[in-house]
C-alpha cells in the first residue's frame, strides 16, 4: 500500500502539462488501434494484449517495489518480448492492412479515389444485370457501425469487388446465393450472411419478402446501406435507417453509392425525400 502511495505522490510532482500530453498521446494511439481493428478478430486479441500488459506491469511494479523481486522483473522483461512476438504474428493481417492504408494515403489518394469509383461501377453493373434477369440479391454496405459479428456467421471471402463475382454469388443454384453479401471497404467480406428480420407488424406498406425485411432489420440496428433486388419483379430497392425505398433507378443508385463509398457523405436528404414520395404514392393507390 505504501508503494502505491509513494508512486502516486511521485506522479503528482511531475509537470501536469507533460502528464496530460503523455496520457492524451497514449489514449489516441489506443483509440486509433481499436477503431482500426473494430469488427475484426484482431480487436479481441488487442484487448487481451492490453489487459495482460497493463495488469502485469501494475502488479509487478507493486511487488518489485515492495519485496525487491529483481529476478521476477528480469523474467517479466523476457515475457514482454514474447508478447511482442506473439502480437506481431497474431496481427499479421492487420499490419498488412495498415501498411496498405498508409501506402494509399498522400501520393496515392487520387488512385484510391479512382478505385472506389470503380467499386461503385462494379456494384451497379452487377445489380442492374441481376435486376434485368430477375435474380434476387441483397447487398449490405458496411459504414461506421461494424458488422463483424454478422460477417463471422457467413462464409468469409475477403475478395475484391467485381461484378462477375457478385453475379456468381447470387446466381440461382450457387451454394452462396441464399442470404446476404456484406461489403466492407473495397472488399466482399462475406457471403451467405444471415441478417436479422424486421417484424412483419413493424413494416408498413405492401407485403415484403424475407430479403426486404432483412434489409429493413439490419438498417434499424446499424448505419449500413442495403441494396435489394427483387426475385419476383426485378425491382431495385434501397434500405437505410429502417426505411425502404423501392423502384430505385440506376442514376439514383449511383448517386447513393458514390456518396457512401467514394465521398462518405451523409445521404439522408435524397433517401428521405424519395421514401416519403413512395409512401405517399402507395397511400394514394
Amino acid at each position: 500500500m505504501n508503494t502505491v502511495i509513494e508512486y502516486l505522490v511521485r506522479v503528482a510532482t511531475y509537470p501536469r502539462a507533460n502528464v496530460a500530453i503523455e496520457l492524451f498521446a497514449i489514449g489516441m494511439v489506443v483509440y486509433w488501434a481499436m477503431n482500426f481493428l473494430e469488427g475484426t478478430r484482431g480487436e479481441r486479441l488487442f484487448r487481451g494484449v492490453i489487459i495482460i500488459l497493463f495488469t502485469g506491469s501494475l502488479v509487478l511494479k507493486l511487488l518489485i517495489g515492495q519485496f525487491e523481486l529483481e529476478r521476477l522483473q528480469y523474467l517479466y522483461s523476457g515475457f514482454l518480448f514474447a508478447v511482442l512476438v506473439i502480437a506481431v504474428a497474431g496481427f499479421q493481417p492487420e499490419f498488412r492492412r495498415m501498411l496498405i492504408h498508409i501506402g494509399q494515403a498522400g501520393t496515392f489518394l487520387s488512385s484510391s479515389h479512382q478505385q472506389r469509383s470503380r467499386t461503385v461501377e462494379e456494384i451497379i453493373s452487377a445489380v442492374v444485370d441481376m435486376s434485368s434477369r430477375k435474380i434476387g440479391a441483397i447487398i449490405v454496405i458496411e459504414r461506421k457501425v461494424a458488422l463483424g459479428e454478422l460477417i463471422e456467421t457467413g462464409v468469409r471471402l475477403d475478395s475484391r469487388i467485381r461484378a462477375v463475382m457478385l453475379k456468381t454469388i447470387f446466381h440461382p443454384g450457387s451454394p452462396l446465393h441464399d442470404m446476404a453479401v456484406i461489403i466492407r471497404g473495397e472488399q466482399i467480406a462475406a457471403a451467405r450472411v444471415q441478417l436479422p428480420l424486421a417484424e412483419a407488424e413493424s413494416v408498413s406498406g405492401t407485403h415484403f419478402g424475407s430479403r426486404h425485411r432483412a434489409a429493413i432489420g439490419i438498417t434499424k440496428s446499424s448505419d449500413a446501406l442495403v441494396i435489394v433486388v427483387s426475385e419476383e419483379t426485378g425491382i431495385i430497392s434501397l434500405a437505410e435507417n429502417g426505411l425502404l425505398c423501392r423502384g430505385v433507378s440506376e442514376s439514383d443508385l449511383r448517386k447513393q453509392l458514390t456518396s457512401v463509398i467514394v465521398v462518405a457523405a451523409p445521404t439522408d436528404s435524397w433517401f428521405h425525400f424519395n421514401w416519403k414520395s413512395k409512401s405517399s404514392e402507395e397511400k394514394q393507390e
